[in-house]
């Protein structure tokens, strides 16, 4: 492949590209049936779930986070488990326990509701630091550790986590740590007043989830998920990325910037976007657009922005203005 990513759309690549334009398209009509008018969220899921992340959906009470979750889930036919993050979860709900079984004598592993490939972390922030915690090794390594032993997690693997504003009652900030692994974030907002009469009129009637039915499986995720990691990053859109991340850690409105971590999952993200785009090359317009969910909830402000009123999306979108695309569209 050239560095322009150009001879796209031919053989089994082009074909390839193609399934997964067709299958993406169908899970993202489903999301739009139940969540009306937010097109861009349903992208924004389904470009999380091809690059092997995890999408963190914060809002106030009622607007649909929970539903989103919910209907990504119930349009992939595979293993979906759901936790409501509570003040009294332990941690040992989440990933599993060892449990002595008096008949053969032995401790047995009885999983937690974290061994599924779509697990719904309904207001995570509800729970205390140390539940939130224990989803780290799950969400970084697909894997849980329990009494010295290791448990693999089934492939794809893929955290949905629902939160409210800090400022609502009962809620804890996630750990810096923890945010780190949540790929994106996307804010679902209030419904613009056509969508918000076309959900009361569907939404009435009927739970709109229970004539969703699926529109792929696990194994076929997999095979997407190989399609996007053989998309193309030349050296120049990398650079573009890493510029990008560098420039939020010498932000002088920035306390916290961008890790490594972050600049990876910028990357694989802009990838998965290409994809869904038809093409198997990232530009860096993949990476512009994907900047400010996948940053900015990594970022931590400084006393004096957040004292005038500054968000952590604003600065990193000032910062993404301020940073040179390169010259070639096609890196």
């Amino acid at each position: 492949m050239t560095s322009t990513g150009a001879e796209t759309g031919t053989g089994s690549a082009g074909a390839d590209l193609d399934t997964l334009q067709r299958v993406t398209g169908l899970v993202r009509g489903g999301i739009e049936k139940v969540i009306e008018g937010k097109p861009e969220v349903a992208r924004l899921a389904v470009v999380v779930l091809l690059a092997e992340g995890h999408l963190l959906i914060e809002d106030v009470p009622g607007v649909g986070k929970t539903m989103l979750s919910k209907t990504l889930a119930r349009t992939i036919d595979c293993s979906v488990r759901r936790i409501q993050f509570t003040p009294d979860l332990l941690p040992s709900d989440v990933t599993g326990v060892s449990v002595f079984n008096q008949d053969s004598r032995e401790f047995e592993f009885r999983p937690g509701g974290v061994f599924a490939n779509v697990v719904v972390g309904d207001e995570i922030n509800r729970a205390s630091p140390k539940t939130q915690s224990a989803l780290l090794e799950c969400m970084e390594e697909r894997q849980v550790t329990v009494d010295g032993s290791t448990y693999h997690l089934e492939a794809p693997f893929i955290v949905i986590a629902t939160q409210n504003p800090i400022e609502m009652e009962g809620t804890y900030a996630l750990p810096e740590a923890q945010r780190d692994r949540f790929m994106a974030r996307v804010s679902m907002g209030y419904p613009v007043e056509a969508a918000e009469i076309a959900m009361l009129d569907s939404h009435t009637r009927s739970n709109p989830l229970d004539d969703l039915e699926p529109v792929t499986d696990a194994a076929e995720i997999r095979k997407l998920i190989g399609i996007v990691g053989d998309v193309y990053v030349s050296d120049a859109v990398n650079r573009y990325a890493v510029a990008i991340a560098t420039a939020t850690r010498r932000s002088p409105e920035l306390l916290l910037g961008a890790s490594p971590r972050a600049t990876l999952h910028l990357v694989r993200a802009a990838k998965a976007a290409a994809a869904i785009s038809g093409r198997d090359y990232v530009i860096p317009d993949d990476v512009q657009e994907l900047a400010v969910q996948v940053l900015a909830h990594r970022m931590l402000p400084t006393v004096e922005a957040s004292m005038s009123g500054r968000t952590t999306e604003q600065a990193v979108r000032q910062i993404v203005a301020g940073v040179a695309m390169p010259e070639s569209r096609r890196g």
